[in-house]
């Protein structure tokens, strides 16, 4: 589907090959030097729009204040056995937070197609965390309101465990937000390729 000209002239000749079947991270280039760029498609620039930079900065402090929550409910002076304490997806969770919500913000920094993907699967990945961390909360919630709490130290688990379930709950949110947009932009296979020799 190609067609190529000889061009016999003593000008420069800039040649353009358009081919959709060929995707690839390409830097345009022009007589060896970068001109205009990275190459993105109107996919990846709409993912952009979508400002994963503020949304990863959400993300940070989510994961942070889950993080200092964790250290709370862990720490307290009481010895109350709880779930999320055995689990530790408090600390595991929130660093998976802070890396997906790190990996947002640099896709938005960096323009780069690799860190889109890399974005995409963190975010995958923070989402099933968070989605197992508010299933974790909830058995915990249930198992002390069946106990009829009465003393402070149920009340303070529940009080915790409730914050953190309105922490995590924005978290699974954004990172199936961030994900859906990364994976249009990083599984488009219908973009065009444009190669400047």
């Amino acid at each position: 589907m190609e067609s190529s000209k000889d061009i016999s002239t003593d000008k420069p000749t800039v040649v353009i090959d358009v081919n959709p079947q060929v995707i690839q991270d390409t830097v345009i280039f022009v007589d060896g030097h970068e001109a205009g760029g990275k190459n993105h498609n109107a996919v990846l620039k709409r993912f952009f729009k979508v400002q994963p930079k503020a949304l990863g900065t959400v993300q940070i402090m989510n994961g942070g204040i889950v993080f200092i929550l964790g250290v709370i409910l862990t720490s307290s002076v009481y010895n109350y056995s709880a779930i999320l304490d055995h689990s530790g997806i408090n600390y595991w969770g929130s660093l998976i937070y802070i890396s997906a919500g790190s990996l947002s913000v640099a896709a938005q920094n960096k323009h780069h197609p690799c860190v889109v993907k890399a974005s995409l699967g963190i975010n995958v990945f923070s989402a099933i965390t968070a989605g197992i961390a508010i299933h974790l909360m909830g058995i915990q919630l249930a198992l002390i309101s069946m106990d009829h709490p009465s003393l402070y130290v149920e009340y303070f688990t529940m009080r915790i465990t409730g914050i953190l379930m309105v922490f995590t709950i924005p978290q699974f949110i954004i990172s199936i937000y961030i994900s859906a947009f990364a994976c249009k932009a990083a599984c488009n296979k219908n973009s065009t390729v444009v190669n400047v020799y």
